[in-house]
């Protein structure tokens, strides 16, 4: 008999996890769960999330709460009879009422090696902070954010030359496998969850636009994982310092062994624009004006003039 299971969802990070529950045959999808539709691009049109145009692709039923404690939300789960609730990447903390209801509970695929990076943000925060790894965890949830025990983990290198979107695209596929690959070991009892080590604990709080700001008193390598951590959004900017103060998005950088003052353009060369840090210098490799298209060094040295001496700022 297949295991009856809701899917919970909304990003991109969330399809590969809910394809690959509806591939399994012990495994059926009842219906799936996803955040309203959002006003999207210039005219604000209404735009279906990623797990709703997908669930609908399958003949699926989907859900669209505006809050998962709605009493009538809860009521059309339980109506459901759902054996258990699988969740990535919701958008909202479940309420207890909500994860009482399946006879298994309800797990979890988050993007972080739990107890690291509870939160919104685990995959930029990762970067951002420097790490060499990061993986996915398959958690039991209870009513905390991201504080449940584990069921299982698996690790994976954050590259040299990764940055958000990549990892976030490795993370998913992870995901997708650990999660059909635990699920039956979890419903028959040969897993038993551990709880998170308290101690080890750290918070990965969403991402704003100021978070792109670079400061040039920091160091390249820092400044070399804001501009990895930031893709693709928000992405990160500075301030020409001249007349027209222009704003300058940075989307591929590199650590430079060269030396300056803070924010001083180095070196303005088709193989890289070279800014002073508060330690190295960093080596911009492809930017973009405010509102045109992204450009290399070569491309941008075409049209606008940079020179040695000149800076970068606030």
């Amino acid at each position: 008999m297949s295991l009856r299971v809701i899917f919970m969802g909304t990003p991109p990070l969330a399809c590969p996890s809910l394809l690959a529950l509806m591939e399994r045959a012990d495994i059926e999808v009842v219906g799936v769960v996803t955040q309203p539709d959002r006003p999207k691009g210039r005219d604000l049109k209404l735009s279906a999330s990623p797990v709703k145009e997908l669930a609908l692709r399958h003949g699926r039923t989907v859900w669209q709460p505006v809050k998962a404690r709605d009493e009538q939300f809860l009521a059309t789960i339980r109506d459901a009879k759902p054996d258990l609730v699988v969740v990535t990447a919701f958008g909202q903390i479940l309420p207890q009422s909500l994860l009482d209801i399946p006879r298994f509970g309800c797990v979890n695929v988050h993007t972080s090696l739990l107890p690291k990076y509870r939160g919104a943000a685990p995959i930029q925060w990762a970067i951002l902070n420097g790490e060499s790894e990061t993986g996915i965890t398959i958690m039991q949830m209870d009513a905390g954010l991201d504080t449940g025990p584990i069921l299982a983990q698996e690790r994976t290198a954050i590259l040299d030359t990764d940055d958000a979107q990549t990892v976030h695209d490795r993370l998913a596929q992870i995901g997708a496998k650990l999660l059909v690959h635990t699920i039956p070991g979890y419903i028959a009892g040969k897993i038993t969850p551990s709880p998170q080590p308290e101690g080890q604990v750290t918070y990965a709080r969403k991402i704003t636009k100021s978070d792109g700001q670079l400061d040039w008193t920091r160091s390249a390598r820092d400044l070399w994982n804001q501009v990895r951590g930031l893709v693709p959004w928000p992405g990160c900017f500075t301030f020409t310092q001249d007349a027209n103060h222009s704003l300058l998005k940075i989307w591929r950088a590199e650590v430079d062994s060269a030396s300056g003052t803070p924010g001083e353009i180095i070196a303005a060369e088709r193989r890289g624009i070279v800014v002073g840090c508060g330690g190295q210098a960093l080596k911009i490799l492809m930017l973009q004006r405010e509102g045109a298209r992204r450009l290399t060094p070569q491309q941008f040295l075409a049209g606008t003039v940079l020179r040695a001496g000149q800076r970068f700022g606030s």
